[in-house]
């Protein structure tokens, strides 16, 4: 007699990026509210785990805006320094004071303009390294296999990334060694994590 094989049980697939943003929003409505500044949400992780998709959910699902990473970054050796940049602005908010982001402009090679941060509500950070800046009142964090990070990042912004894959890959591992996340929700977003 012969046995058909039992096909292998595929992967759980990871939660969609709405499904993630109402366990995020729950969590979120417990957390109480600094005594001075706007609730800080991070999204970090490494690139193409799906911060931005996540951020996005939460921006439609909140109003609240959202600072992205890559507006920090001054250019593709910028991880560290972006951290620093925004552990200055998180700390400035703290304090009440108002704050004034810069962004960077990636084909102009500078900063080129700023936005205002808000000074109460709700702020999304997003992005690799948000995290790792300075005080947030709820960090969340986003895995995914290395495999399928690179080919998502890839998918995404295409040969614009290509031959910057690696010294990004080691700027994200240099910086998790140094400040670690500790995060307070953590998704695999892919299989093989």
């Amino acid at each position: 007699m012969t046995t058909t094989p039992t096909p292998a049980t595929p992967p759980p697939l990871p939660p969609a990026p709405a499904a993630l943003a109402e366990r995020v929003l729950a969590r979120l409505a417990r957390v109480p509210a600094p005594p001075a500044g706007p609730l800080v949400l991070a999204v970090d992780g490494r690139s193409g785990t799906g911060k931005t998709d996540l951020a996005a959910v939460l921006r439609r699902r909140t109003g609240a805006p959202v600072v992205h990473m890559d507006d920090l970054y001054p250019g593709w050796d910028g991880l560290a320094a972006a951290v620093d940049l925004l552990g200055g602005l998180l700390e400035r908010l703290r304090r009440g004071a108002v704050v004034e982001q810069p962004v960077w402009d990636w084909t102009r090679e500078a900063y080129t303009r700023t936005v205002e941060l808000p000074t109460s509500g709700l702020l999304v950070l997003e992005g690799v390294g948000a995290g790792c800046a300075g005080p947030v009142d709820l960090l969340v964090e986003l895995t995914a296999a290395p495999a399928v990070r690179r080919e998502r990042a890839l998918a995404r912004d295409g040969q614009t990334y290509l031959p910057h894959w690696e010294r990004w890959a080691a700027q994200e591992a240099a910086l998790f060694a140094r400040r670690p996340l500790h995060p307070d929700l953590r998704w695999a977003t892919g299989p093989g994590d």
